[in-house]
């Protein structure tokens, strides 16, 4: 349905040519804003409604007890969820302002886009079942450390914007379902009223980057810096976007021109969760420190996981 409202905007309304990698970038614009927009408002309004029956400070105390399980469990849950970055950033704020620790709900955020049901099983078709296992674990252990590291370092306070993070709210008691629901949309329209304009901003640049950066060059750019090559491709797929589903086939056409499956897989990885229209829209949540350091160790992590897939490559 968004689909058909994005090509009917693009080539009827504006009839702009089918051709035209104009017309391509206005409808990769629209589609994927109204796309986001929608899951925004719903996520943010369900988890408003599911948080009037569990109070804050329960949230946080049951997760704050559990150790290193809390971030299993945000990674495992981020791995069920079938968002890309951008997406997950609602759930995220959710999290956060509901009381979980950081780092429980950075694990989700860096797990939600590098494992979901589609990429399972286009990986399971292209790479086999134990190159696809051994991805998925990886990607999970990523997020599970990486928020732990985050969570060690006892960060949060004047890095995550007053918004979503230490807000004191009133204690209500919801007596209907009407109620309930309401809380959950006014919720949902506070919160995008205070971040439209970054999702906006996030989804321009990777409207642009996705139809004006040629594939070619970047497997060229790739494929000649040897041992380098892994970190190469984590900073070449920083600043793209999509999905990590949607990027399997960039990472095995890689892979099938000589590309060592770890840099081609660390490519997929650091364009499905550290993308920069997702650093833009966190920038309105939470202070540039913290973007840095939450890019810097999840980059590391995919640089490591990349290194460990040549050897393994080599090895096997």
């Amino acid at each position: 349905m968004l689909r058909i409202i994005a090509e009917g905007i693009v080539y009827r309304l504006l009839g702009l040519s089918h051709e035209s990698k104009l017309a391509s970038a206005v409808e990769f614009f629209i589609y994927d804003s109204l796309k986001i927009f929608v899951l925004l408002f719903a996520l943010i309004a369900v988890i408003g409604f599911m948080r009037t029956y569990v109070k804050q400070d329960k949230i946080k105390k049951w997760l704050s007890g559990k150790g290193i399980l809390a971030n299993f469990y945000a990674a495992l849950f981020g791995a069920v969820t079938p968002f890309c970055s951008c997406s997950s950033i609602p759930l995220f704020m959710g999290f956060i302002k509901g009381g979980i620790p950081l780092g429980v709900a950075f694990s989700f955020l860096i797990t939600s886009p590098l494992i979901n049901e589609y990429l399972v099983v286009l990986m399971l078709g292209f790479f086999g079942v134990k190159i696809t296992v051994l991805y998925v674990l990886t990607g999970m252990l990523l997020g599970i450390f990486s928020g732990l590291i985050i969570g060690k370092m006892n960060l949060g306070g004047n890095l995550v914007q007053g918004f979503v993070s230490g807000e004191k709210e009133d204690v209500v008691d919801y007596s209907t379902l009407k109620e309930r629901a309401f809380y959950g949309l006014s919720e949902a329209i506070g919160i995008i009223k205070k971040i439209w304009v970054w999702v906006l901003a996030g989804v321009g640049v990777g409207a642009f980057i996705h139809n004006y950066i040629p594939q070619e060059a970047v497997q060229a750019a790739i494929g000649r810096t040897g041992i380098f090559s892994v970190p190469i491709a984590v900073l070449l797929g920083v600043p793209m976007y999509g999905s990590c589903a949607a990027i399997v086939p960039v990472a095995v056409v890689l892979f099938n021109k000589g590309v060592p499956l770890g840099t081609a897989l660390s490519f997929m990885m650091a364009i499905a969760a550290l993308s920069l229209p997702e650093a833009i829209m966190l920038r309105r949540v939470m202070n540039l420190s913290l973007i840095a350091i939450f890019f810097g160790i999840t980059a590391l992590g995919i640089i490591f996981i990349g290194y460990l897939f040549n050897l393994l490559q080599i090895i096997v």
